[in-house]
C-alpha cells in the first residue's frame, strides 16, 4: 500500500505526529511515548522529500529525527498546545467543582446512582454557576482553605 501526500499535507501530518506524540509523553511519560516513536520517526524521515528539512533534521548522535525550534515556532503547535492546556484547565475546574457540589448537596452513594441523564440535569446548575463566575473574574474569586 502508499499513500501519497501533498507538501501541506505533509506538513499537517508532521504537526498531528508531534502533537500526538507530545501528549501521549506529557500524559504517560517516555515509556509509553516509545511504542509510538517508530511512526512517529518514519513520519519525520520523509521532511527531506517534502523539501522540509527545516521544519525536522535528523540528529546524527542520536540517529534520531527532531522537530526544529523553526517547525515550533511557525508550524502553531506551541499554540495549539497552550491553547488546548488553557481550554482543559477551565473545563476540569469547572467539571470537578461542580461534581463535588453535586455530590455535597445529595451525596455521593445517591449520585453513583443516578442514570447518566439525571445526573448531567442535576449538574448543570453546578456548572453555568462555576461558568459564569470564571467568565466574569477568572481566579480572583477562588480561594482555598488552609491548615498552615
Amino acid at each position: 500500500m502508499e499513500i501519497k501526500f501533498t507538501k501541506e499535507q505533509y506538513e499537517n501530518l508532521i504537526k498531528l505526529v508531534y502533537l500526538g506524540y507530545w501528549m501521549i509523553n506529557y500524559a504517560h511519560g517516555e515509556e509509553e511515548a516509545e511504542k509510538f516513536e517508530e511512526i512517529e520517526q518514519y513520519i519525520y524521515s520523509l521532511a527531506k522529500d517534502f523539501k522540509l528539512e527545516n521544519y525536522i533534521r535528523h540528529n546524527k548522535e542520536f540517529d534520531k529525527y527532531f522537530p526544529t525550534i523553526e517547525f515550533e515556532e511557525e508550524s502553531k503547535v506551541e499554540k495549539y498546545i497552550s491553547e488546548y492546556n488553557d481550554g482543559i484547565l477551565w473545563d476540569e475546574l469547572i467539571n470537578r467543582l461542580a461534581m463535588r457540589d453535586l455530590i455535597k448537596k445529595y451525596g455521593e452513594d445517591a449520585v453513583e446512582e443516578m442514570e447518566f441523564e439525571e445526573r448531567v440535569e442535576k449538574q448543570q446548575p453546578f456548572i453555568e454557576k462555576y461558568e459564569n463566575e470564571f467568565s466574569k473574574n477568572g481566579i480572583e474569586n477562588l480561594v482555598l482553605k488552609s491548615n498552615w
